[in-house]
């Protein structure tokens, strides 16, 4: 009942919501008005005539989805670019260094995002502002005039170019996909983009203009004029409508789907396609996986890596690694967190209670915690947070070479436990079916007791295994973490490469000894990267900060 005290809580109520919506309003204005043009680079001190790297972004997301990029992830990712020397080119300078042999910087890199999509042009302009990175958007032309929101349109792509940040490109006239056989082997024939969810579980697809349109049993049901015919539609209808729109067609391309033209697909349907591609465009981005394009590359044939939504930042430095032969330094992060832990192989980044193990190519990456080899009875928790594309694993009693070990390992669908003793293969000792998130992400808890030589395991409260007697001959050992990239893995499509990469994440990660008893309680902490009160605290103030500002950016 005490009214003055109501009035100062509604005053400094009222000046903290004033403080705050000022706060976001000048974030607002920085982010969605380039306060500043691109400044064009010094060319005359670039040398580099051996080539550049390109990278190309699907999309981009305020929180992330199975196949947009969290606009917090592409910041690391473009930061750690920055920092690591690298400097964004032009179409303009890709086109005169082929056709006039003009040098490039020590690090060039041709950034493009794919789809032409409203979101990503938002959250990625303040990014190549802060860099000074100039960018290509890439868009389909038969979403010119589209009333889908999520695309931009001519006005908004030609008021992008003027500050310079921003080039156009072309990903084709339509996302359409012909002879399409499902799962199941029915055959569904042509479909648009939204009209096929089946995508990433089909038997077998291939895009518009990659081949004959076929019948169920893989007969053409077009001649070879039918085929032209419709193929050279497809790019004139491009054509006319980029003229309307802009008044020019965009000089490069990245045609739908990579990896397939000049790569052993019918020769006239290559034929029909490069005729056009050539008459239409300077620059074409024809295959996927390879970030690296060298002097002796075509401009009608250049390649560059499509981060998926789900890479971490040292996923994409590894990759840059293996293309470019560059040995780009990692992301470490937290280095105190960093210190409590052995890297044996791969990268791996340390934020708050998060540790993300990234593999070499082709490798399994491996982390070990510091003085944890003479823990022998001892209980485990944490949370496996990585993608189901590839293996995620925890170790008790490692020993050093590997020779032994019990191991848990989380990969595509699928939950096991194991043991290996010294000399013998590895043997399976339990394993349950395990569905991945919506995002793909394998989140779940798991909690393990090594006690007295007995294994108990529990993975998000299901008992897998309790109190089973593993292999004597398995002395002690570490605990360790694993990262490698599933090679049993089928990719959807014949075209596709397979990632050798993985990152593997694990949260909240605590190692107590074994209670001698359940009445004893939990027992001494020998580890934990867990937060804190005040650091909970702290992080969820952050992200409700962050969060309001990303929503006040895509809602306004």
């Amino acid at each position: 009942m005490n009214v003055r005290r109501k009035d100062r809580r509604k005053i400094v109520k009222t000046v903290l919501q004033t403080v705050i919506l000022a706060i976001l309003a000048v974030l607002l204005t920085s982010a969605l008005l380039a306060i500043h043009d691109y400044e064009e680079p010094d060319r005359s001190e670039w040398t580099n005539r051996d080539g550049f790297v390109a990278v190309s972004y699907f999309g981009v997301g305020r929180k992330g989805t199975s196949e947009l990029i969290a606009s917090s992830k592409l910041k690391e990712q473009l930061r750690a670019l920055y920092h690591r020397g690298y400097v964004t080119i032009s179409q303009e300078d890709v086109l005169a260094f082929y056709n006039e042999g003009k040098p490039l910087p020590e690090k060039a890199l041709f950034l493009t995002f794919e789809d032409g999509r409203n979101d990503s042009a938002l959250f990625v302009e303040p990014m190549l502002e802060a860099y000074n990175f100039k960018a290509t958007m890439m868009t389909y032309a038969n979403k010119m005039g589209s009333k889908e929101g999520k695309f931009l349109q001519p006005k908004d792509l030609l008021k992008m170019t003027r500050k310079g940040f921003w080039e156009l490109g072309s990903n084709g006239y339509r996302l359409t996909y012909i002879n399409i056989v499902d799962e199941k082997g029915d055959y569904l024939g042509v479909r648009n983009h939204n009209e096929f969810p089946e995508q990433r579980t089909a038997q077998y697809y291939t895009h518009y203009l990659m081949d004959f349109i076929r019948d169920a049993n893989g007969v053409p049901v077009e001649d070879r004029s039918g085929m032209e015919a419709r193929i050279s539609g497809d790019y004139e209808l491009m054509e006319s409508i980029y003229t309307k729109a802009f008044g020019y067609v965009p000089r490069t391309y990245m045609i739908m789907h990579a990896n397939t033209l000049y790569n052993g697909m019918n020769p006239l349907v290559e034929a029909a396609n490069d005729k056009k591609i050539r008459e239409m465009f300077q620059l074409h981005f024809n295959r996927e996986g390879d970030a690296l394009n060298t002097a002796e590359s075509s401009p009608f044939d250049l390649s560059r890596v499509q981060p998926a939504a789900y890479w971490e930042t040292n996923h994409l430095l590894m990759q840059l690694r293996h293309d470019t032969g560059e040995q780009l330094p990692f992301e470490t992060g937290d280095k105190e967190r960093a210190a409590k832990w052995e890297l044996a192989r791969g990268a791996a980044e340390f934020e708050e209670d998060r540790i993300a193990l990234t593999s070499p190519p082709g490798g399994s990456g491996l982390l070990t915690l510091r003085g944890s080899d003479h823990w022998d009875n001892l209980e485990i928790e944490l949370e496996p947070n990585g993608h189901f594309s590839g293996e995620q694993s925890v170790y008790l009693r490692y020993d050093e070479n590997g020779a032994s070990y019990v191991r848990m390992v989380l990969r595509k669908g699928e939950f096991i436990v194991e043991q290996k003793a010294p000399g013998d293969e590895p043997e399976r000792l339990a394993s349950l079916p395990f569905e991945a998130a919506a995002d793909g992400r394998n989140r779940a808890e798991l909690h393990a007791v090594l006690d007295k030589g007995k294994l108990s395991v529990m993975l998000d409260d299901k008992a897998v295994m309790e109190e089973f007697a593993i292999d004597e001959r398995i002395g002690p050992g570490a605990i360790a973490l694993g990262a490698e990239a599933d090679w049993r893995e089928v990719r959807w499509n014949e075209y596709d490469q397979r990632d050798t990469i993985y990152d593997a994440v694990f949260r909240r990660i605590e190692v107590r000894e074994a209670a001698a008893s359940e009445r004893d309680g939990e027992g001494k902490q020998l580890f934990s990267n867990r937060l804190t009160g005040l650091q909970k605290a702290g992080r969820t103030i952050a992200q409700a900060y962050h969060g309001a500002v990303d929503w006040a950016i895509e809602t306004f």
